[in-house]
């Protein structure tokens, strides 16, 4: 029997990138997985690639910046598998900081901080009540080194703190109710948002001791050890800093990761990332 057999999962930007590869991965050792994205055409074409690989999914188009939206993507993902047994919080946002920060906007550090940290507390609020029946329920929070160290993009990476910060009061809080709650934050990931940035990467791979940056499938692999009902452990992944955030807070670190200094930043894009 396969670890994820009768579960059903769902995750918020899983068109491409980490969440896709999530996706594919949780499908792969059995659960039945919902792939939700504010772009519905890419979740169909994950959710079909898995049903051609002779997983279970379906897509579901999804903002994560309207609780309706949410409300209706828990509901489907119960009705469509009979439970939900765990929730995966991969969607963001990340613009551009303004060239000085006292020029910095209002509307885009709302926007990043909505889609970054107030989705996940949207979607854990949704989907708690179904994690608590389901007895084995687990919440996987994709956050970011930007989150523990200091990198450019201010909202972003205040929004990434928060969502770390939620994952361990959410912990102590569900965590009697028999729901762990657990945080993934990686580094550096070949994903969508590097596009165009060979160069780039060439570089930081150079700060880790593996000689290489994170791919989507070894974040993918993180998240499923945050799943199921036993105790997190460290995860030794390149780009990769496990978090896991349990009712006893316990902080786990990926040995075979350096976080590059502050002077190599992330890229910024002029566009809000909602896959990474």
């Amino acid at each position: 029997m396969k670890r994820f057999e009768g579960y059903g999962v769902l995750i918020t930007a899983a068109g491409r990138g980490i969440g896709a590869a999530t996706a594919r991965r949780l499908a792969e050792e059995g659960a039945g997985v919902v792939v939700s994205d504010v772009d519905e055409g890419a979740a169909g074409k994950v959710a079909a690639e898995i049903r051609e690989r002779g997983g279970t999914a379906r897509e579901f188009g999804c903002d994560v910046a309207d609780r309706g939206d949410i409300e209706a993507a828990v509901a489907y993902a119960v009705e469509t598998f009979g439970r939900l047994d765990v929730l995966v919080n991969n969607a963001c946002a990340c613009h551009s900081d303004a060239a000085l920060f006292e020029d910095e906007d209002d509307e885009v550090w709302a926007r990043d901080l909505d889609i970054t940290l107030t989705a996940a507390y949207r979607c854990a609020r949704a989907a708690l009540p179904h994690l608590v029946a389901s007895g084995r329920g687990a919440i996987v929070n994709i956050g970011s080194v930007n989150g523990i160290q200091a990198w450019s993009n201010h909202a972003y990476s205040a929004a990434k703190a928060g969502l770390g910060s939620l994952t361990r009061t959410l912990a102590g809080h569900a965590g009697p109710r028999g729901v762990r709650v657990n945080l993934v934050a990686p580094g550096t990931v070949r994903t969508t948002a590097w596009a165009g940035r060979d160069e780039q990467l060439d570089a930081m791979r150079k700060l880790y001791p593996l000689g290489r940056v994170g791919e989507p499938g070894d974040i993918a692999a993180a998240s499923p050890r945050s799943a199921p009902a036993s105790r997190p452990s460290a995860v030794n992944a390149p780009g990769l800093r496990p978090r896991c955030a349990t009712t006893g807070d316990v902080n786990r670190r990926a040995a075979s990761t350096r976080y590059p200094p502050p002077s190599h930043p992330p890229p910024q894009s002029s566009a809000p990332r909602t896959s990474p």
